[in-house]
């Protein structure tokens, strides 16, 4: 079939809207009607080239959409069935789903970083020539085929862009301070950046019942968006920023550090802004490549905790109904989160409207 999808075919060049040949569903996969899809970083990080990946390829990981069609083997999807994508499909039965690590699945690695379907191929062209996946969903286009392990059901009362949104940015953020770095209450909560990303640790941080909640951002404008979203405290991107967290803390630094933007040398600020014993959680994604320097006496010395946090640690299966049931009973405010939307063709744009970081989240709607 053809479908209109938005292709990256050399990184520092903008997205290009183009007619593309699809596939239909092999075994195990899904064709998914897109409804709607998240303009998130991580899709930004190919254009700068910060994430290397076979080109030309579909960007786009956080989408949802409704079942099209599915092909031989597909018994738990039916065409006409709302789904959210999961970005890190997981097979249940390696080590790390047998670990309860299911986003570190050991099965799906290598075909999602390649840019194929489980066969090594892929279902996307253009006159004959190979054109890939990006994070096995590929979703910014009209129409795409995914393993089934991609799609997590949806409730149709569920709008498309919200379901996009817990389909990334809201599981990555809720799932790090619920999942991987769990916020007692009273404790007091640093974030380092207020993107998509950043704004979901905020609401998640507020709904464990956390102390105060200290955003730390280069605008005022986001700063601004973390006080709608429950930051008690917000400061702007600078050199002081250590101290002034130390001084909201009785001078020690924040129990919980949360950094979302992915900086190496804002990653060693968020370190010394962590107090001692305390732990400080990476869920921002660095370019491939990068290194951070810490202090290893200080780590020792100070008992202080450095994780990673990859999509909150999250199993989709499970997350992604509980945040459904969180957004239901009023306390996760994922409508606040969509800030504008903008048809496939306006792609670049709301790339650019991003980058201003006047926005909370943008969204791409299909028809």
């Amino acid at each position: 079939m053809k479908i209109k999808a938005a292709v990256l075919y050399q990184p520092n060049s903008p997205f290009k809207i183009e007619t593309l040949d699809l596939q239909p569903p092999q075994a195990g996969e899904v064709l998914v009607k897109m409804a709607a899809a998240g303009v998130c970083h991580s899709d930004w990080h190919l254009v700068t080239g910060d994430t290397q990946h076979a080109l030309p390829v579909v960007p786009g990981h956080e989408g949802a959409g409704v079942v099209e069609a599915v092909g031989p083997g597909v018994s738990h999807l039916s065409p006409g069935d709302p789904v959210a994508l999961n970005w890190a499909p997981n097979c249940g039965s390696c080590f790390y789903c047998l670990q309860d690590r299911p986003s570190l699945c050991e099965t799906y690695v290598e075909p999602i970083w390649a840019g194929t379907m489980m066969d090594g191929t892929t279902r996307l062209s253009k006159d004959g020539e190979t054109v890939y996946h990006f994070s096995a969903t590929a979703c910014f286009a009209e129409y795409t085929v995914v393993p089934q392990q991609c799609c997590v059901p949806l409730s149709k009362d569920v709008p498309p862009s919200i379901g996009a949104l817990i389909g990334c940015a809201v599981t990555t953020g809720v799932g790090a301070v619920l999942n991987t770095s769990p916020v007692k209450p009273g404790s007091n909560v640093a974030v380092f950046g207020a993107g998509g990303v950043g704004l979901n640790i905020i609401m998640a941080a507020k709904l464990a019942g956390a102390g105060k909640i200290i955003v730390v951002d280069r605008t005022e404008v986001k700063c601004r968006l973390a006080r709608q979203f429950g930051a008690t405290n917000t400061l702007l991107a600078g050199k002081h920023v250590v101290e002034a967290i130390r001084g909201l803390t009785d001078g020690r630094g924040a129990d919980s550090v949360f950094e979302a933007i992915g900086i190496p040398v804002v990653q060693e600020q968020e370190f010394a802004a962590t107090r001692p014993g305390g732990r400080l959680t990476l869920v921002g994604l660095s370019p491939m490549g990068s290194t951070t320097n810490l202090p290893g006496a200080i780590i020792g010395r100070q008992e202080k905790t450095i994780t990673g946090s990859y999509y909150g640690s999250a199993n989709t299966a499970r997350d992604f109904p509980l945040i459904v049931s969180l957004y239901r009973q009023g306390k996760l405010d994922l409508d606040r989160l969509v800030s504008q939307t903008y048809p496939l063709e306006q792609i670049n744009e709301a790339y650019a409207d991003m980058l201003t970081g006047n926005v909370a989240r943008g969204v791409i709607v299909f028809e």
